[in-house]
């Protein structure tokens, strides 16, 4: 797993979301889950009405954002966010929902293969997090996908970027 620190302005998002335990029915990197029935409606929208979202950053990009909440650590529930980013906001399709993310640093860890279908989120917190000096910045973290990413059928050849806003220890 590749590291390195990026500072990076606001993230303006458009897409859908879901609140609950996305395992619920179904763990794992699946279509049955929350999280996968999420993506299949994100990705029909795109496909029905993908013309009406202006402003697109960068057409081949999308973002699967996860939000932690009071419930998350007593409850297993968070907010799981897919969509796009986009340069500024005009006229948006009512179905869609905004998530604006602060500028911040984030440690962006590069995963590979295997790597992605891994507890890479403990792997972060309990054993990068401690020796990096850095503490978590705020309740979220962003998985990036770009054309390098394959699907799920081919996640050995994929390659996805994950984005955890970071903060100095002395900050």
């Amino acid at each position: 797993m590749e590291v390195r620190v990026v500072e990076k302005d606001q993230m303006l998002l458009v897409g859908l979301s879901f609140f609950g335990d996305p395992f619920k029915s179904s763990a794992g990197w699946t279509e049955e889950n929350e999280i996968g029935r999420l993506w299949v409606r994100f990705m029909a929208f795109l496909e029905n009405q993908g013309a009406r979202i202006q402003h697109i950053k960068e057409h081949e990009v999308s973002y699967e954002v996860h939000i932690e909440h009071a419930e998350t650590q007593e409850k297993g529930e968070y907010e799981v966010f897919v969509g796009l980013e986009v340069e500024q906001l005009q006229d948006l399709p009512v179905e869609l929902l905004v998530k604006v993310l602060p500028p911040t640093t984030y440690a962006v860890f590069t995963l590979q293969g295997e790597e992605i279908t891994s507890d890479w989120h403990q792997m972060i917190h309990r054993d990068w997090l401690p020796e990096s000096g850095y503490r978590i910045a705020y309740d979220y973290a962003i998985e990036r996908y770009d054309p390098r990413f394959k699907g799920l059928d081919r996640i050995a050849e994929s390659v996805l970027e994950v984005y955890i806003p970071v903060a100095g220890a002395g900050s």
